[in-house]
């Protein structure tokens, strides 16, 4: 017989059972003899049996509810992003089940404790989650791990505190990759800064990550001799930035998506011939790439990551599939030339 049209009434026939046994033990619920299980097992493994999940979670209408613990994205274009590729996923996995239920924070550490107790209070089949606030989120997944359901992190990834699936870029690997962005075609001496653009959200350790392996490429490349570095923190003020802090300077690294701060302040003052590398394909960033100002944009794709957490949690929770720890965005480059075919991946 081939595989996969075995019906559960067939099953039953040759198990010599009733179809309602079969159901029970293909769904593993209600009490059935050992030696049933054993026949219709084996009955299954011989002929193969996949059951129309379509089908079975409409007669059953069941609804498996996934928590997404996220920020809200106020005016910040990349996670607002991310959640439109979570809803996007809610409406196309919907009809299968899937039910999303928001818990959405403000960008500090006071909003995001709050609502996290919420969170470790709504039973649910999964979660989607972005631990960007490193301490409290580890006091957090130890209490949700507790609850033993399937967890997918985004964008951020704290390791082995919690059993997860990550879905993101590998943040040292794209500050690497930022490392050796600035060295390209460099021959004359180089002063590099390292401007933080920070809040309190920035502390996490996706951002350090970045950092760090920034500077693993050069330390790996001892013979790249004629760069020096340099440091400079503001809040997302661009006002905060002044002349000096770009007198010699001949590259610039950003850690996260606001690139377009030093860009804006650099076209201002007409300051001219300054590599730039920043993070995300927001529209200020866009903006400034398409006139040159910002040389590299390393693209998070923060839409997939959103749809694909979801969409992860939909095969864990519904097909009961299984999966490596991580799924790692590609480092994409994006420069001006290839931007708008960056849009059709």
């Amino acid at each position: 017989m081939s595989k996969n049209i075995i019906t559960i009434k067939k099953i039953a026939e040759l198990a010599n059972v009733s179809p309602g046994t079969v159901d029970r033990i293909i769904h593993k619920r209600g009490q059935v003899s050992q030696e049933n299980i054993d026949k219709v097992n084996a009955i299954i493994k011989e002929h193969g049996f996949k059951r129309n999940i379509f089908a079975s979670n409409l007669a059953s209408n069941k609804k498996s509810k996934i928590a997404v613990f996220l920020p809200k994205f106020e005016k910040l274009e990349y996670w607002e992003s991310q959640l439109n590729g979570v809803k996007k996923a809610g409406g196309d996995f919907g009809k299968f089940g899937i039910e999303l239920h928001y818990f959405l924070y403000d960008f500090d550490s006071i909003s995001f404790k709050k609502m996290f107790a919420d969170v470790l209070d709504f039973e649910c089949e999964g979660l989607l989650f972005s631990p960007i606030f490193h301490e409290e989120s580890l006091i957090f997944l130890a209490e949700y791990k507790k609850k033993n359901i399937p967890v997918v992190m985004i964008d951020s990834d704290i390791k082995n505190e919690i059993p997860h699936f990550y879905i993101g870029q590998d943040a040292f690997k794209s500050g690497y990759l930022a490392g050796r962005l600035i060295s390209f075609a460099v021959k004359n001496e180089r002063n590099v800064l390292i401007v933080k653009i920070t809040k309190e959200i920035d502390s996490t350790s996706t951002y350090l990550q970045r950092i760090k392996g920034f500077y693993a490429f050069f330390e790996d490349h001892p013979e790249l001799t004629n760069f020096s570095f340099s440091e400079t923190t503001i809040s997302t003020d661009a006002g905060q930035l002044t002349l000096d802090m770009f007198k010699n300077c001949s590259s610039i690294f950003i850690p996260n998506s606001r690139a377009y701060v030093v860009a804006q302040f650099l076209e201002e003052h007409k300051i001219k011939g300054i590599r730039i590398i920043g993070y995300d394909l927001l529209k200020e960033n866009i903006t400034y790439l398409n006139s040159g100002v910002i040389d590299f944009l390393i693209n998070q794709k923060p839409e997939e990551q959103g749809y694909m957490g979801i969409n992860y949690l939909y095969k864990k929770i519904i097909l009961h599939e299984n999966f490596d720890d991580a799924h790692f965005i590609p480092l994409d480059i994006i420069v001006k030339e290839n931007y708008s075919m960056s849009l059709n991946k």
